[in-house]
């Protein structure tokens, strides 16, 4: 550490003020972390205009006659630069797109930004290790595991998106399936009113605002595509594929076999939601029932010695005391 503290880098920098740095940086991301956990629920009006969005390019490309292909509008430099390499074309930039609608990135640039990162975050992330090892000499590494530490920094950069991508699409897919039952009661409760499908999918994503914003947004813009798109089949598969939960494909295969048999929805949905019900209700038992298994180690390392010691310590003190006046 002294060694770290009387360490001279360029520009009349020392090792005092690189930790210092390091300290406010880790201290800016905690700040950060604490601030996004601290946010109130992402207001249901920023959803509401990508919906009103999507609802004019399916309005225009119904009147045109055509869809419009993915990737033709230019959003400037970064476009431009993977354009030339062919990273908007292909099968792995329409997975890129499938796996960042999953998480709730659906901006017209998400796919940009994520394949930018994807391409700049290895090279920037090794010539930082390459940085710190080789030119700075920060950490006093063997020679051998110099190589290895400034390859991690390459290894970070390239799966660090994918990890991001895949814990945001996780955490939204836990949020939605929570808000499933709920869902499913009110459109049931919406279609034995006798509204039609997409009136009772508006009505109920209006109602979901406050419990879940995803399945809220999700509900609503499935209302949109069925009202647009010419093959109403469509919209199911696009929710399906959107969010990728056994009780979406459930209620997707139940509206799947509504449209084209013609049998009874309300029936259906009032099965599909007890059904759900009762599988989050066994999940929530089985988790009741690991309980106690979890506990056994934290309660023989912390709880019981802790015992032991406010019911023996009192003993142990008297009897010290009488051997000494002895």
């Amino acid at each position: 550490m002294e060694g770290l503290m009387a360490l001279r880098l360029p520009g009349g920098f020392t090792g005092e003020d690189l930790i210092v740095a390091l300290m406010a940086c880790m201290a800016a991301a905690v700040v950060i972390a604490a601030w996004r956990a601290l946010l109130p629920p992402e207001d249901f009006g920023t959803r509401m205009k990508a919906l009103d969005g999507r609802r004019v390019r399916l309005r225009e490309g119904m009147m045109r006659g055509k869809r419009r292909q993915r990737g033709q509008r230019s959003t400037g430099a970064i476009r431009d630069m993977l354009a030339k390499f062919n990273a908007l074309k292909g099968e792995s930039s329409d997975n890129a797109q499938d796996k960042l609608a999953a998480a709730g990135f659906r901006g017209k640039d998400a796919l940009v930004y994520y394949l930018f990162l994807k391409l700049c975050l290895p090279m920037v992330l090794g010539l930082f290790g390459v940085v710190v090892v080789y030119v700075l000499k920060i950490l006093p590494l063997p020679d051998m595991v110099k190589p290895v530490v400034a390859f991690g920094g390459v290894i970070i950069g390239f799966v660090g998106p994918d990890l991001y991508v895949k814990n945001a699409a996780e955490r939204r897919r836990a949020i939605i399936n929570k808000a499933l039952p709920e869902g499913l009661d009110l459109l049931t409760i919406c279609v034995e009113a006798g509204l039609s499908l997409d009136a009772a999918l508006t009505r109920v994503s209006k109602e979901l605002q406050g419990l879940s914003v995803d399945f809220a947004f999700e509900l609503q813009m499935t209302a949109i595509e069925l009202t647009f798109l010419p093959d109403r089949q469509m919209a199911f598969d696009n929710l399906a594929l959107r969010v990728d939960l056994p009780g979406i494909h459930g209620l997707v295969n139940t509206l799947r076999q509504t449209e084209k048999y013609g049998t009874p929805l309300s029936q259906s949905l009032k099965v599909l939601s007890a059904e759900f019900r009762n599988e989050r209700l066994m999940k929530a038992e089985e988790k009741g029932a690991r309980l106690p298994a979890l506990m056994t180690v934290p309660m023989m390392v912390f709880i019981l010695p802790t015992l032991f010691i406010v019911i023996i310590g009192p003993g142990i003190l008297s009897v010290l005391d009488n051997t000494a006046k002895m």
